[in-house]
């Protein structure tokens, strides 16, 4: 390889980088219950936590620099606060209430221009599961934010 080529790609290795430290410094500031991890399949960097009585989960970041979150067993009305703030309600079709007072069962849409995916299982104990994929780090730490200050309300003083 030519030197100035290779010195080219040296640079844009270094800021691929620096995006993707950047990015997990968001996901943390946004929810900081999250904490690095093993790799996931995304080959990105993996950040994950565990916290009872409001979840498990994970947030990473592909090689492409698309963010994906996949979160288990959240509180109902923490998911449906957060995402009414960031989607507004019933663009899954659960209805005018939102994920709070959606009844059990699976929502999904895929966004077939940017290849987007959001699955949210409600489920009968009054949690979700749900993933949000493929999308921009500024979508998920915007998620990440409603989702932390929605469980905060609900933590005890």
């Amino acid at each position: 390889m030519q030197p100035h080529v290779k010195q080219a790609l040296d640079s844009w290795y270094g800021a691929w980088e620096l995006h993707q430290e950047t990015a997990q410094e968001a996901f943390t500031a946004a929810f900081p219950a999250l904490t690095p991890a093993d790799r996931c399949q995304c080959f990105g960097p993996t950040l994950r936590w565990v916290t009872p009585g409001e979840g498990t989960g994970k947030v990473c970041l592909d090689d492409h620099g698309r963010a994906t979150i996949e979160f288990e067993k959240v509180p109902k009305a923490a998911v449906g606060t957060a995402m009414t703030e960031c989607w507004g309600a019933d663009w899954f079709d659960e209805g005018a209430g939102g994920f709070a007072e959606a009844e059990p069962g699976r929502y999904f849409y895929e966004d077939e221009q940017t290849y987007a995916e959001y699955e949210f299982d409600v489920n009968d104990d009054g949690t979700v599961t749900f993933g949000i994929s493929y999308v921009k780090v500024d979508d998920i730490v915007t998620m990440l934010d409603a989702l932390e200050r929605a469980l905060a309300d609900q933590r005890p003083d």
